[in-house]
């Protein structure tokens, strides 16, 4: 006696989606966008904007960042350090002028004390901005820059000032340790380097 069985076949999560490593964003766009915000207004767009780059954070790690993470006293601090929630490790990061000027008018415009978070949420069932509002206004701010969305995510924040530091210097480790990874396979995975590329540091590295 022959039985049948139905089959439910179920699409890939990523069917028709492009996946891997999104693109870092270029100097020229990072100061494309900056002027755009400033010229328009957007201030807390342009703080979150800046410390993203400067940090090097994971989305979640900059979402929900407080007042005082990145303060002393009433000064927007040079340098922060903060604990990741993925890793559970420490990672220090600068802040540069722009970045400081651009989170001192931000802090001052939301009227914010020291326990306030950076970000706060404009919805009522979270305190602070969600990694995908987060991915949403990163998405417009790729719209606006005439690219392409499949290209870019959150993670191409964290990558740009990481990517540019490396081509710079070709200084692994400290990329690692800017972007608060435990092994150094994990930078080179994350920043796309060839082997050939690796090995010619490697070469370059006398004991």
């Amino acid at each position: 006696m022959e039985t049948s069985t139905n089959v439910v076949h179920h699409e890939p999560w990523n069917k028709g989606k492009i996946v891997g490593q999104k693109a870092p964003f270029k100097v020229k766009d990072i100061w494309a966008l900056r002027v755009r915000l400033q010229m328009e207004g957007r201030v807390r767009e342009l703080a979150l904007f800046n410390l993203g780059i400067d940090s090097k954070l994971r989305g979640c790690d900059l979402v929900s960042l407080k007042v005082r993470d990145v303060t002393h006293g009433d000064q927007v601090a040079t340098r922060a350090i903060v604990m990741q929630h993925k890793t559970k490790r420490p990672v220090q990061f600068e802040i540069t002028a722009v970045t400081r000027e651009a989170l001192q008018a931000w802090i001052k415009q939301a009227s914010l004390r020291s326990d306030d978070f950076l970000f706060p949420s404009r919805l009522h069932e979270s305190p602070h901005l969600g990694t995908r509002q987060y991915a949403r206004i990163l998405g417009h701010w790729v719209d606006e820059l005439g690219l392409d969305r499949s290209e870019y995510g959150t993670h191409s924040m964290r990558r740009t000032k990481a990517t540019l530091i490396y081509r710079r210097t070709k200084n692994l480790r400290a990329v690692q340790l800017l972007l608060g990874h435990s092994k150094l396979e994990s930078t080179v995975r994350y920043l796309g380097i060839e082997v050939d590329d690796a090995l010619e540091i490697s070469e370059q590295t006398e004991i």
